[in-house]
């Protein structure tokens, strides 16, 4: 099948923004889109000769030496190629025009990435590239995605939904996975390898072209209120930690104990039950050695009247 896309000559900007997930208690479930910023500039450029496929990816910014510029490696075009062979696009698209000469000017894909968001340090890094290639397959495709959809194919590759909710649809939003039926939850739940193969070195144009499509409505998202006088401040390590190593340290189950707040609910109490879900567990992944919990009052040593000086 032969590839459609967008018109010759058509340029467009994706920005997809930075995100900070599991805010307080919100484990998996709250998501803040912040201002910085994952930006492709999508061009067709004229081009001598046969057009070439695929496209030419450059980047700039966060990352530059370590992104991979190979189409078929790269985490953002590698998502764009599920969307568009789920809906029967085999290729990249590429384009050519004829004028009233009779020659033909054939035009080459071009993506440039320019990236302000930090690989491994907890900004939603990951989820800004699926969902940047989710939206890069919509336009290239011409498929014209509902966001609910576009949420879809984001889930089958970053399976929880807090960060790539908030860098879809910004600002600050709660988000679930859906409970589906069961042929729709073994559709949502096929290896990330199905998904996005890994291509070897003698992949041609014909390899990987039926991958899993997602079920309809795989997650759902309420946005919350934000009040314009709140401004977020993130504090970036100079080390990175990926997503997956950061959650392999946590407990599959929490006690009552854990989860229950001594004190009356409160902004500050709910804010720290959210450190007691993951900080003790990651404590020593951040520092190198084990979590002592700091004194509190009660535990405090109490000083004799008689020995102050």
């Amino acid at each position: 099948m032969s590839a459609v896309g967008k018109p010759c000559h058509s340029s467009f900007v994706i920005r997809v923004p930075a995100t900070s997930a599991n805010i307080g208690p919100g484990f998996d479930v709250v998501g803040l889109s912040l201002s910085l910023q994952l930006t492709l500039t999508v061009t067709f450029d004229p081009v001598d000769g046969p057009h070439g496929n695929p496209p030419i990816l450059e980047y700039t910014g966060e990352g530059a030496n370590e992104v991979p510029l190979d189409p078929y490696k790269n985490l953002t075009t590698r998502v764009a190629l599920y969307v568009l062979r789920c809906h029967g696009i085999q290729k990249f698209p590429t384009t050519s025009s004829s004028s009233s000469d009779g020659t033909t000017q054939n035009f080459q894909l071009k993506i440039a990435v320019n990236n302000e968001i930090p690989f491994g340090r907890g900004l939603g890094s990951s989820g800004a590239a699926v969902i940047a290639g989710v939206l890069l397959g919509n336009e290239l495709g011409n498929l014209n995605l509902s966001t609910s959809r576009i949420l879809d194919f984001a889930l089958m590759v970053e399976r929880h939904p807090d960060n790539v909710t908030a860098a879809l649809v910004g600002g600050f939003v709660g988000s679930y996975l859906r409970e589906l039926d069961a042929a729709a939850t073994e559709a949502a739940s096929v290896p990330l390898s199905e998904v996005l193969p890994e291509y070897p070195p003698d992949a041609g144009e014909d390899w990987g072209l039926n991958p899993p499509k997602p079920p309809v409505g795989i997650g759902h998202y309420v946005r919350f209120g934000w009040s314009e006088g709140i401004r977020a401040v993130a504090i970036i390590p100079r080390f990175e930690l990926s997503t997956a190593s950061a959650r392999q340290v946590l407990p599959q189950s929490y006690s009552r104990k854990d989860l229950v707040s001594p004190s009356s609910p409160s902004p500050s109490s709910t804010f720290h039950l959210g450190l007691t879900y993951a900080f003790p567990y990651r404590y020593s992944i951040y520092n190198g050695s084990p979590y002592s919990p700091p004194p509190s009052p009660q535990t405090l040593p109490t000083q004799n009247s008689s020995t102050r000086q």
